[in-house]
């Protein structure tokens, strides 16, 4: 009775709330635009 238990307790499942790939495409989406937004500051300092 005791193994049953402890298997039930071991076997936990954690939905992920979408699929794997969209955190990648989202994580590399939001990173781009990071980079795109450093971009166009880039000669700000040499105008003045």
């Amino acid at each position: 009775m005791f193994t049953e238990a402890a298997a039930e307790a071991t076997h936990v499942v954690n939905e992920l709330p979408m699929e794997p790939i969209a955190f990648g495409l989202l994580t590399f989406t939001g990173l781009m635009s990071l980079l795109f937004v450093t971009f166009a500051f880039r000669s700000i300092g040499t105008r003045h």
